[in-house]
């Protein structure tokens, strides 16, 4: 359990010097419906179980970016396989089961501030997010790019300002991940300063090079328990929904008693200290902002981390630690290039095949929807990471007072 700890300490380690602090006059400003359509564009279309699933682990950025890194260390896996290899992994029910399609989890991981934007928005205006979807989803079906097919089902309930659009996996077996160019699947986008932000498909996944005008699917992903969410919708009292005995079989852990009525409840025990935006989420969920001193004292712990005697080598997570901390990464230079300033490949080849100023995560940016505004904006570690440290020097201490031949060993039994 404490190397489990130390991972996820290092992961926020090595990503809390790309990030910037939200500007504090717009912290406390609920998203717009013009902001919120831009973030949700690229998973609007998403089937229902797939995008509550997608939103939900949005909250926990810090245990997505683990289990992106867990992913490219297991490549071969997904679907119900790669859930079930994830069981006794301490994240969230919703981090493991969305395990089961790397290419969302890829897509989360790579755009970090962008996985923070959709999450914060779920956590505190949830229906607002409904109602930006709901919106989305009529312009893509008005447009002609939203239709049923072999990959999914398409259907209406309602007509005019009620028409809701509901998107169903086709077969309960498989589901496919669509891809779609965001500027153009949408119809004619109704804020022209304020493009849609859209990322391109991550390769490997036979979505093929180049984006259609509607939707494109890749390979399906055999995932018949991986899914245990889904969306009620309802005008005006929409949410999503959990599924509690999916969810159990899911995660042998999960607490089914913090659901109520079905209905998801986010956990702040997984967001492992990383800031909320609004000061009304961090109030409603016991969060106060760590200062520098904190900070510095985090990084130093990393740093200064005792070796680990056991099965996997002494000192490894230290020697993992100082040697992350050395390796010539862009996270270690606060002013270097960052994901989002086009220093990505794909980015980067984008923005030099556009008019300048035409990209739509830039312009984006420029048009209010936070895109380096503080991804996973400070680690509130300083509290916890004090106990830990406390409960370190007392194992320490009991393991000094041992005699090394017979006997138990220091450590948990």
């Amino acid at each position: 359990m404490n190397r489990r700890i130390m991972m996820m300490a290092i992961t926020a380690a090595l990503i809390l010097p790309r990030l910037r602090p939200a500007a504090a006059q717009d912290a406390d400003k609920p998203f717009t419906d013009q902001q919120l359509d831009q973030m949700l564009a690229p998973i609007a279309l998403y089937p229902d179980p797939l995008l509550a699933q997608t939103l939900m682990a949005a909250s926990y950025p810090l245990e997505v970016v683990d289990a992106g890194r867990w992913l490219k260390a297991n490549p071969g896996l997904k679907g119900d396989a790669a859930v079930a290899a994830a069981k006794d992994k301490s994240w969230d029910v919703s981090v493991k089961s969305l395990v089961a399609f790397p290419q969302v989890v890829a897509q989360m991981s790579e755009h970090l501030d962008w996985m923070q934007n959709i999450g914060d928005a779920m956590v505190a205006q949830q229906q607002d997010v409904a109602d930006s979807i709901q919106r989305l989803r009529n312009r893509a079906a008005d447009a002609g790019t939203l239709q049923s097919g072999k990959e999914q089902k398409v259907t209406s309930q309602g007509d005019g300002a009620d028409r809701t659009i509901v998107i169903e996996p086709a077969s309960p077996e498989i589901v496919y991940v669509p891809a779609y160019d965001s500027n153009t699947v949408y119809g004619t986008w109704p804020y022209p300063g304020a493009p849609p932000v859209s990322y391109p498909p991550p390769a490997g996944y036979g979505y093929g090079s180049a984006l259609a005008r509607g939707l494109l699917f890749g390979a399906g992903v055999a995932a018949t328990s991986a899914l245990f969410g889904g969306w009620n919708w309802g005008r005006g009292n929409s949410y999503v929904n959990v599924d509690v005995n999916r969810a159990v079989n899911i995660d042998r852990t999960f607490n089914a008693a913090n659901v109520r009525n079905g209905t998801w409840q986010h956990d702040p025990g997984h967001r492992k200290g990383v800031a909320y935006r609004s000061t009304a989420a961090r109030e409603r969920y016991g969060q106060h902002a760590p200062n520098a001193a904190q900070r510095q004292e985090f990084r130093g712990r990393l740093h200064d981390a005792p070796a680990r005697q056991g099965p996997a080598g002494g000192g490894q997570v230290r020697q993992q630690a100082a040697a992350r901390a050395n390796a010539p990464h862009p996270a270690t230079r606060p002013n270097g290039p960052h994901p989002g300033d086009g220093s990505h490949p794909q980015i980067q080849n984008r923005v030099q095949n556009r008019p300048a100023g035409q990209h739509p995560d830039l312009k984006g940016r420029a048009a209010g929807v936070s895109h380096g505004g503080g991804a996973i904006r400070g680690v509130d570690h300083g509290q916890r990471v004090n106990r830990e440290a406390a409960r370190g020097r007392a194992q320490q201490a009991r393991a000094q007072g041992h005699p090394r031949a017979g006997g138990h060993r220091g450590g948990r039994r």
